[in-house]
């Protein structure tokens, strides 16, 4: 397929591109006006903004089989919307793919229970009109445009990522920090697994269809804060850092997805499309892999 995608050359996107690549697809990046990030020469690439939609519909073309939004959300309701309506609109009637990116925060708290797609939202204040945007997406899938919503868990690999910054931290205060409570848990996904995903929702599918991107259900983050802390040349310290104090250093709503503890399962993606996650754990990512 020819695949327009949005955010290519984010932390996901990068690893979704290379992904679709090696499957054999040609990715088109949609790159902001005036980007640092060249395409490469000969490479197709389409020119626009979010927040003008009149430049994202006129980047969907007969040619485009297939649009990824990985693109960072502008934090405007009114404007993401829009963004998600003139992207979809050249794909009506079609039954060409659209495939949004959400996150697992809308499904604020969830306790021990391992949720599914299934579960109610109750988004926290960082991602608040997400579910909105997710049924929009959805409420596409009527006008026969192949719609699908991914969730990725808390991406890591490749030295980046949320673990990333907590390897930062672990440098700055000499032994590893984690936001929260002792027992705050988040689910992950490594991004190169998150990437496979991607490419069996685009070939498999159906149309008007959420999916969670989770590898590891519940991952403790005072074992990551330690896992950094070992990265860091140290010997497994982890201390909690008190959300008002990371709200000073981050915001407040990151801060608080932060300290957001969650189990939140992948299994429907594994026993529907036969996606199955092989990276390591997150912690020993950390300790003896991408991050040291």
């Amino acid at each position: 397929m020819k695949v327009l995608v949005l955010g290519s050359t984010g932390y996901i996107g990068s690893a979704v591109t290379r992904r679709l690549t090696a499957d054999g697809h040609t990715v088109v990046p949609f790159l902001k006006h005036g980007t640092a990030v060249a395409p490469e020469p000969g490479l197709d690439a389409r020119f626009g903004d979010l927040q003008d939609p009149a430049s994202l519909s006129a980047a969907v073309t007969g040619d485009i089989d297939a649009v990824v939004n990985i693109a960072t959300p502008t934090g405007d309701e009114a404007v993401d919307a829009a963004a998600v309506e003139a992207l979809t609109a050249p794909l009506r009637g079609t039954g060409r793919a659209f495939v949004y990116t959400s996150g697992i925060w809308v499904l604020g708290a969830t306790g021990d229970r391992a949720v599914d797609e299934d579960a109610p939202v109750d988004a926290i204040d960082i991602v608040s009109y997400r579910p909105r945007i997710e049924q929009q997406v959805l409420d596409a899938a009527r006008d026969d445009v192949c719609t699908s919503v991914i969730r990725p868990g808390i991406a890591y690999g490749h030295g980046g990522g949320i673990p990333g910054m907590m390897l930062a931290w672990a440098k700055e205060w000499g032994g590893g920090r984690y936001v929260g409570t002792p027992g705050t848990r988040w689910p992950m996904v490594h991004v190169d697994d998150l990437a496979a995903l991607y490419a069996l929702v685009l070939a498999k599918a159906d149309p008007g269809t959420l999916w969670h991107g989770v590898g590891f259900e519940s991952v403790g983050t005072p074992a990551l804060a330690a896992a950094a802390d070992f990265a860091n040349g140290g010997v497994g310290r982890a201390e909690p850092w008190p959300v008002v104090e990371v709200a000073e250093a981050v915001g407040l709503q990151f801060a608080e997805a932060l300290a957001l503890d969650q189990t939140v399962s992948g299994s429907r993606a594994a026993r529907v499309l036969g996606w199955q996650p092989v990276q390591a754990h997150p912690t020993t990512d950390l300790t003896a892999g991408s991050y040291v």
